[in-house]
């Protein structure tokens, strides 16, 4: 008996220092983030090795440190990092190696994000998405993690995270739940306290966050959003969406389109009437502060941005509304984008976008 008993206290002594290792709080802590976009993912995939190792310099990190960014996330494809047999692509591993220690060396901290899959994108139909409805494609997403995290253990939990998939698009939300829970699971095994970023369906849409499914007593979640509202602002004629036809100005905060002028966009006359300020957005940021606050676990808006088209003293506002719900609320976040001329705070040409940046940061 009494040897029984000793072998029931082995295990629950070994059971306990396993459930306390896992709870293990990091010190993964982020406020105000850029993207490194259409570097190891999209546009990118499409451009020479050594293009996109021009793209993106330690330079570029160093100019984000000092601007006063805390972090970057870095989106990277599965085309751009593994071949079609699933092997790693040793040049596009060294370009994220590259930047990881670039932050270590700027002090920044790094999300790496999982941007787009063979099996699942984030535009199109259904059929560029299988993800959702394979086995195989789901095995192999899981795949790619575990291989991620071979090359990425050895970084400190407190300076890089893994946000594992960006924007699913599933038909149903628990299907989704399931696939991103096994990926944690995953993960877990692998790396018990890296902090991994969990985003709800539907375009990691604050409307879904409560439907998000978050393991328990995980203190190394942070819950991530994306937020671009109102479209006819953030994504004003651009050329990918259905307001690449606005012709006339969108106005924030306030009615978006001027009684005046919508006869000229019938097109967008119903979205264009609707009236939006800090007020309304701050009612969309609370359904998932509320969920945060629900499981105790950090918020953050991965993506946020505005074209560099719209109305510039409009778009202004906007960065400063956003700021202001950010810091009030305690929710981290990720500019879209670093370099780019549509989103960037710094153009192709290097030109920076002082005014936006300084609205980003708060400085004016």
């Amino acid at each position: 008996m009494k040897k029984i008993i000793c072998c029931l206290l082995v295990i629950l002594a070994s059971s306990s220092f396993t459930f306390s290792f896992a709870q293990k709080k990091n010190a993964f802590e982020i406020k105000n983030g850029a993207n490194i976009s259409h570097w190891l993912s999209q546009g990118g995939n499409r451009r020479t090795l050594d293009a996109i190792t021009e793209f993106f310099t330690r330079s570029d990190v160093e100019f984000i440190a000092k601007q006063g960014f805390d972090h970057i996330r870095i989106p990277i494809d599965e085309e751009r990092m593994f071949d079609e047999n699933g092997q790693k692509k040793p040049e596009a591993f060294a370009l994220l190696h590259n930047a990881l220690r670039w932050c270590d060396e700027f002090n920044l901290r790094a999300i790496v994000d999982l941007h787009i899959l063979r099996s699942h994108r984030f535009v199109g139909d259904a059929n560029v998405r299988p993800l959702f409805k394979d086995p195989k494609a789901q095995e192999q997403f899981y795949e790619c993690w575990r291989k991620i995290s071979g090359e990425l253990n050895k970084y400190s939990v407190d300076k890089v995270a893994y946000e594992p998939m960006n924007e699913p698009v599933a038909e149903d939300h628990e299907i989704w739940n399931m696939i991103l829970n096994r990926c944690v699971e995953v993960i877990r095994k692998l790396e018990p306290n890296r902090t991994i970023l969990m985003g709800p369906n539907e375009w990691n849409s604050y409307r879904n966050a409560e439907k998000l499914k978050i393991p328990a007593n995980d203190p190394n979640i942070i819950i991530s959003f994306h937020y671009y509202i109102p479209m006819l602002l953030t994504h004003y004629q651009a050329g990918w969406t259905n307001v690449r036809d606005i012709t006339v100005p969108v106005h924030y905060p306030g009615q978006l389109i001027a009684d005046a002028d919508i006869g000229s966009a019938q097109n967008h006359a119903t979205a264009g009437k609707m009236v939006y300020n800090m007020a309304v957005i701050e009612k969309d940021f609370l359904q998932v502060v509320e969920v945060g606050k629900k499981h105790n676990l950090t918020i953050h808006c991965g993506e946020y941005g505005v074209i560099s088209k719209a109305p510039e003293e409009d778009k202004i506002r906007w960065f400063k509304d956003l700021y202001t719900l950010f810091e009030r609320h305690g929710i981290a976040r990720s500019h879209w984008d670093y370099k780019s001329n549509d989103f960037g705070i710094v153009t192709t040409e290097g030109v920076q976008q002082t005014k936006m940046i300084n609205a980003i940061l708060g400085k004016n």
